[in-house]
């Protein structure tokens, strides 16, 4: 058969060609239009009908190749064309349906025969006008609702394109206006609360529109499109949500416009706006206890501990890792730590201990520390930019961007100035720590201070101390202080040595030895010199000394032993010096040797 219809086609194009001057005949042209060939057939259709207008079966199948051509169309991307086929199909069905009579199929039936079918009553086949009418009036129906429908698809997904071009549009306005996520929350206001709602409600529609493209589609039955919708987070809103999709692709994938605005939205409306308010009222709360502390003169530190908001701070590092309002408020409340630490250590009452007093000055020195590291981590971040986050906070609190730069600067200074003065305070005390006060004179409490006219020889930590006191360099003495926290003695006694063996010019080899009891009430101090005399003895000092009643008694030993400890007996008060080898010499409680 194919080949049959082939050789005919073939012997067409020869008669044709050879006969390119003569009219064209439809009974060639129909045997192309009888087997289908309608592309091979419709130039040579064409020219034949801008001849002869009066063949209404030439017409029926001019009709016949526009619907054809309509239903190889692309429905979505070649739709107008392929309206405009079926509105030709339309026409020509029209023309046909007039010119096609009874007179017609008597005359040209054999151009009818597709319509050939067998009576039920005669039981003959033939053509009858009315199944050829009842044909083309069923074409000319099927093709307006079709068209329709076609319509109705193409209504759905342009509409669906242009509300998600829309929603993409007013998505890249937002990227512009802010940086990054972090700002779309802190610099919220109601005009973007509005942009949010529209964003969301413009891609809900869009998604709306495009599954009744889905149905509408349904109802046509086969287009060439079998789509789906998926919807893609967004994660990044810096970074995502501008690429376009591919509305031609059998999965559709959108960027979901709605759940990223919804988020944003709920997350203003139901964390940032209330806790704009709370900033503003902790911030009164921390001025009302400056103005307290100022006006009064009382420390505010208990206050401070139940100001601290934790919950507010949680919230709000939800959307800001390190937010200008909480570092104010640390400043803030820091700079009041410190000027209450200072007021409450003017009412101590154990100042005059040293102890007490470098105590305190670390305290306020690690205070003012921490309130310089506040001050100067900020000054370091830009605060130009930080406060554009915090637009409602700033403009209520402080007025403007620029006053915030001021209270910082200046918060600075003042900090750079009290960590000064307060390490210049610990420094004093810890040097004071180095040192007893006797009147006018002032003893070490360490060795190697040569321009001192006190050399300690023996300190026992928080407790005494004991050495030569030199009047000139020829002149020594020996002496014990007492230790306590005021660095005042309560034990303060000097007793003479021999002045050959502890010059100044011997000071070298001059060692000494102590002994209290626990409460310290009695006092041992043996000072010696390692340097050996004419008769190799160790000249040597032992002072005995109460702290009630001051220096009891000193004696002046020759030994014959290098002293490494003084033993004392309580139940005989008798004291022992021991040497290294075993050596012993035993006083007694006056200071008389023993045999």
């Amino acid at each position: 058969m194919a080949r049959t219809v082939t050789l005919k086609f073939l012997f067409f194009i020869a008669v044709v060609s050879s006969a390119a001057a003569q009219k064209v005949k439809y009974k060639d042209i129909y045997a192309l239009l009888s087997t289908k060939q309608y592309e091979s057939a419709e130039p040579f259709l064409n020219r034949y009908l801008k001849e002869t207008t009066d063949n209404p079966s030439a017409y029926l199948y001019k009709g016949i190749i526009f619907q054809e051509k309509a239903s190889k169309d692309d429905l979505l991307k070649q739709t107008a064309r392929m309206q405009a086929n079926m509105d030709s199909a339309i026409m020509f069905y029209d023309i046909a349906y007039k010119g096609i009579t009874e007179k017609e199929l008597k005359k040209n039936g054999e151009y009818y025969t597709a319509y050939n079918r067998r009576d039920l009553r005669t039981g003959e086949f033939g053509v009858t006008l009315s199944d050829i009418q009842y044909d083309l009036e069923k074409r000319k129906e099927g093709l307006r609702e079709r068209k329709d429908r076609i319509r109705m698809v193409k209504h759905y997904f342009q509409l669906a394109d242009t509300l998600y071009i829309k929603s993409r549009a007013l998505y890249v306005t937002l990227q512009k206006d802010y940086p990054g996520e972090r700002e779309l929350y802190l610099r919220a206001d109601d005009q973007l609360v509005k942009k949010l709602g529209v964003l969301s409600v413009r891609f809900d529609s869009c998604v709306k529109a495009f599954d009744q493209y889905r149905s509408a589609s349904a109802i046509i039955g086969k287009t060439g499109y079998d789509q789906t919708l998926e919807g893609k987070e967004i994660t990044n809103f810096a970074t995502e949500g501008t690429s376009a999709p591919d509305f031609y692709a059998n999965k559709v994938v959108l960027w979901d416009y709605a759940t990223f605005a919804s988020r944003i939205k709920h997350g203003i409306e139901t964390d940032i706006l209330p806790m704009r308010q709370h900033l503003i009222t902790y911030d009164a709360e921390i001025n009302k206890l400056r103005e307290k502390l100022s006006s009064e003169q009382v420390s505010v530190r208990s206050d401070l501990t139940t100001l601290i908001d934790r919950l507010l701070m949680e919230q709000l590092k939800k959307y800001d890792q390190s937010p200008l309002p909480m570092e104010l408020f640390s400043l803030k409340i820091a700079n009041l730590e410190y000027r209450s630490i200072l007021i409450e250590q003017k009412s101590r009452t154990d100042t005059s201990s040293v102890h007490a007093r470098i105590e305190m000055a670390r305290q306020a020195l690690a205070s003012v520390v921490r309130l310089d590291s506040l001050s100067a981590h900020l000054l370091a971040r830009n605060v130009d930019s930080l406060v554009l986050d915090y637009p409602h906070f700033v403009k209520d609190t402080y007025g403007s961007g620029e006053v915030v730069k001021a209270f910082v600067r200046t918060t600075s200074e003042f900090a750079a100035g009290a960590q000064r003065e307060e390490q210049a305070r610990l420094s004093g005390l810890t040097e004071q720590m180095r040192w007893i006060v006797n009147g006018a004179d002032s003893i070490p409490l360490f060795v190697g201070n040569a321009h001192s006219k006190y050399r300690p020889l023996v300190v026992i930590d928080e407790r005494y101390s004991a050495g030569l006191h030199y009047a000139d360099s020829l002149s020594p003495s020996g002496y014990l202080y007492s230790i306590n926290a005021a660095r005042t003695p309560e034990v303060k006694v000097t007793f003479p040595v021999e002045k050959a063996c502890f010059s100044e010019g011997r000071l070298k080899s001059s060692k000494a030895l102590s002994f209290s009891d626990t409460a310290g009430h009695l006092y041992y101090v043996l000072i010696y010199s390692e340097q050996l005399d004419q008769d190799n003895k160790i000249n040597a000092t032992l002072a005995k000394i109460y702290k009630s009643d001051g220096l009891a008694w000193s004696m002046n030993y020759k030994l014959a032993f290098l002293p490494s400890e003084l033993q004392f007996t309580t139940l005989t008060g008798e004291v022992t010096i021991l040497g290294g080898n075993g050596e012993q010499t035993t006083m007694d409680k006056s200071g008389k040797v023993k045999n």
